[in-house]
């Protein structure tokens, strides 16, 4: 039974994106980024939204953190590290490949129980060392592994079937439902298979900003709180080395912010500013200097966010331009600053 709180399961329909970016090169605009952006205040009101933020989206790995809190709720005792992983899109460094073997061994459990699908590590330095070394595509390098492996801990810590761990209607992907409608405040849209083989729910992006404020701003020592408290403390358990979302959680003191496939990222602050953004095309170029002006618009201190103005575009090996936000995302006078 649907919770008489809910709102209601955003719509399928095309998104009416908006521009949020544009390729500039010597003073010209070459190209445009188009996508959606919503900014929420402290107390939870929208203060900017570009685009479409209430049509069905799919999150992707931004979702991972509200599943992390989902298998909290539901008994997962890790903290740290561990639990930074549960929540992870990684590398496939060694520290994150031992850290999924811990979990396992925790569980009881071995890479064979595993049904993410094999794949080379994520990030392309350790993919190519992976390469040399004559290794092939695993489970445990593939970027969602720890969440998989936290999955099947959950399972043996309830006594839930480990083989259809992935199913949509086994118990464990039944219980992330519900705090995925919990947290976003809204019932879900629609289930499919993300790209590691999990169930992914369809909501709105405003949902998935809601659910991080209310991560962020949860009583220490809940399910929410440990999950961000993990993610912040153990940021390139959550990502890697290198690794832009990694580099943002340490810029700005007490940022929590995941990415997510086919541009999409989510951030929230300790009071309950949070912003999340969708690139149309799903260009990563585009991702990341628009959610920094979206954080500066919710009143982060742009100096905090020099180094995601993102990468310049190169004439000749010199620097003729860059990816700009549109002015809408400029900052406002007058805004408290984190």
């Amino acid at each position: 039974m649907y919770s008489s709180s809910l709102a209601a399961a955003p719509l399928v329909r095309e998104p009416v994106h908006a521009p949020v970016a544009h390729l500039v090169r010597g003073g010209i605009v070459e190209g445009i980024h188009y996508g959606s952006v919503v900014v929420l205040g402290a107390d939870g009101e929208v203060q900017l939204q570009i685009g479409d933020i209430e049509a069905a989206f799919y999150p992707r790995s931004a979702i991972k953190p509200v599943q992390a809190v989902a298998m909290a709720r539901a008994g997962l005792p890790l903290d740290g590290d561990l639990l930074s992983l549960t929540a992870a899109s990684h590398s496939g460094e060694e520290r994150h490949l031992a850290g999924t073997r811990r979990i396992l061994e925790l569980a009881g459990l071995t890479e064979d129980h595993l049904r993410n699908v094999p794949d080379l590590p994520f990030d392309p330095v350790v993919r190519d060392a992976w390469v040399r070394e004559g290794r092939l595509p695993s489970r445990l390098a593939q970027n969602c592994s720890g969440k998989h492996a936290a999955m099947l801990y959950t399972c043996t810590l309830n006594g839930w079937p480990l083989e259809n761990y992935l199913d949509p209607g086994h118990p464990l992907q039944q219980a992330i439902a519900e705090i995925v409608e919990d947290l976003t405040g809204q019932r879900i849209a629609g289930v499919t298979v993300d790209g590691c083989g999990a169930p992914l729910f369809s909501l709105s992006l405003h949902g998935l900003a809601r659910a991080a404020a209310r991560i962020t701003t949860a009583a220490p020592g809940t399910p929410e709180a440990r999950v961000a408290d993990a993610m912040r403390e153990h940021a390139e358990m959550a990502s890697g080395s290198g690794r832009d979302v990694a580099a943002l959680m340490r810029a700005v003191p007490g940022l929590l912010t995941k990415d997510g496939f086919e541009g999409v990222q989510v951030a929230a602050l300790a009071d309950g500013r949070a912003v999340a953004v969708k690139i149309a095309d799903g260009a990563n170029r585009a991702r990341v200097p628009v959610t920094a002006a979206a954080l500066a618009r919710a009143g982060v201190d742009s100096e905090l966010l020099t180094e995601f103005q993102g990468e310049p575009l190169l004439g000749g090996g010199q620097e003729v331009g860059r990816v700009r936000p549109v002015r809408s995302l400029e900052p406002v006078t007058g805004v408290a600053r984190a």
